[in-house]
């Protein structure tokens, strides 16, 4: 039987002292132990704090991986998978999934966000959870409200902020 899968999306430049980092691992234990399995874009940063979470929690973690990266493969996958290109990778990222965590990150980040919001709302996907994760969401999706201009009216109802991993497992109807 197959379990649910998450794709945390997130930097790859944060450390391992981060505060964020320990977050993110936790919260990756969590939702193994919860049932979850994952997928990352397999590099370092939060992408690897998501994955040892993870694996600790005993769920499945695989990543997609591009050579061109600047930083190596993170070694707690369960499973490496090669992408030839970016956008075969974020076809994966995006496709394979049940659920999407967006964590804290750069344009990379923003750019996995805004295709998977998108095809959420255009609903060329079917339904399925698109959690921001952190404090500095609120103010990204206030100015993308003030200053978009979508084609669809409940656009915004899809994202979920999410501040804590208490609010992250709730949103994902699972006891915290």
């Amino acid at each position: 039987m197959r379990r649910n899968r998450i794709t945390a999306f997130g930097s790859s430049r944060i450390s391992e002292t981060d505060p964020c980092y320990q977050d993110v691992l936790h919260l990756g234990r969590l939702l193994a132990e919860s049932g979850w399995d994952g997928v990352t874009g397999g590099h370092q940063g939060l992408m690897a704090a998501f994955s040892t979470g993870m694996r600790a929690g005993g769920g499945h973690i695989r990543g997609i991986t591009l050579e061109r990266f600047p930083t190596p493969p993170d070694n707690h996958l369960s499973e490496e998978v090669r992408a030839r290109d970016f956008f075969h990778r974020m076809q994966a990222l995006i496709e394979e999934t049940d659920a999407y965590l967006v964590l804290p990150g750069g344009l990379g980040t923003l750019a996995e966000l805004a295709m998977s919001w998108d095809l959420l709302a255009i609903h060329v996907l079917e339904d399925r959870p698109l959690l921001l994760y952190g404090e500095g969401w609120r103010e990204i999706v206030e100015s993308l409200r003030r200053n978009l201009v979508l084609s669809v009216d409940n656009a915004f109802d899809l994202a979920l902020i999410c501040e804590t991993r208490e609010q992250a497992l709730k949103a994902l109807n699972i006891p915290s």
